[in-house]
């Protein structure tokens, strides 16, 4: 479900990046009421796009085989043992995270929920309307898309605040429980789950270390260009969210 960038700092940001966010939601008393209603339908907008490209740009990944970001090779390799598609796997795998948010008080939004579901759906539909290729002249351009436009849904998604993604609340509900660096802590499960997937047959390769260098960069770049500006009017809740918002929201999916 979508995963890296800049990790220093980022619970002081993530905490400025949710305060102007909320004030914002609610409006400062500046903007109508017709142009508050057009941000929300921006935002809704950019969520559901950005969930919907996130699963097809998952699904380029899967059809060049080369490789996967650390949570579709694990998502990869229970498909292979299951014979589930490996967009329900998503889907189910996404599920099982969101319960691990209530022992840790970890608070879902529409888009969490929203995440569990399409991101699967879209991957699913993407890879029915993809056929398989195996020339590499094929599978390099359908790697490179995937990767680029993984970051672009990434930037949609999290611009739109709607809250983080399933696996993004366990990287945070873990952070603090432990008191562990948000970089430790998110290694650690990436870790974890791309050698589990590894060991169950999922696909790693020149793509995962691609996506591991490419995605924070992208994502960075994306946030900027998709963020809203707040209610006011004075873009000040775009630019926290494009500096504040990146380093979590690259683990999309999740």
């Amino acid at each position: 479900m979508p995963q890296g960038a800049t990790r220093q700092s980022t619970g002081t940001r993530r905490g400025r990046s949710l305060s102007i966010s909320r004030g914002s939601d609610k409006g400062s008393g500046i903007g109508s009421d017709k142009g508050s209603g057009r941000q929300l339908f921006r935002r809704l907008t950019q969520l559901y796009v950005g969930l919907l490209l996130y699963g097809a740009s998952a699904a380029l990944m899967v059809r060049a085989g080369l490789g996967l970001d650390p949570w579709d090779v694990f998502h990869q390799g229970i498909s292979e043992r299951s014979g589930l598609s490996i967009g329900t796997v998503t889907i189910i795998a996404g599920a099982a995270v969101l319960l691990l948010w209530w022992p840790m008080r970890e608070r879902p939004g529409l888009g969490t929920v929203s995440n569990v579901f399409l991101v699967g759906l879209s991957m699913d539909a993407t890879l029915w309307l993809l056929p398989h290729v195996d020339a590499l002249t094929y599978r390099v351009p359908l790697l490179l898309s995937g990767v680029v436009l993984n970051g672009a849904a990434t930037g949609l998604y999290i611009s739109a605040r709607f809250g983080p993604g399933p696996r993004d609340g366990l990287m945070t509900g873990l952070h603090k429980i432990t008191g562990r660096s948000i970089r430790l802590v998110r290694t650690g499960i990436e870790v974890v789950v791309l050698l589990t997937g590894i060991l169950l047959g999922g696909s790693a390769g020149v793509g995962t270390v691609l996506y591991a260098l490419a995605i924070g960069p992208l994502a960075q770049f994306f946030l900027r260009v998709f963020a809203l500006p707040d209610s006011a009017g004075t873009g000040e809740g775009s630019r926290v969210v494009a500096r504040g918002g990146e380093p979590e929201g690259t683990m999309l999916r999740g």
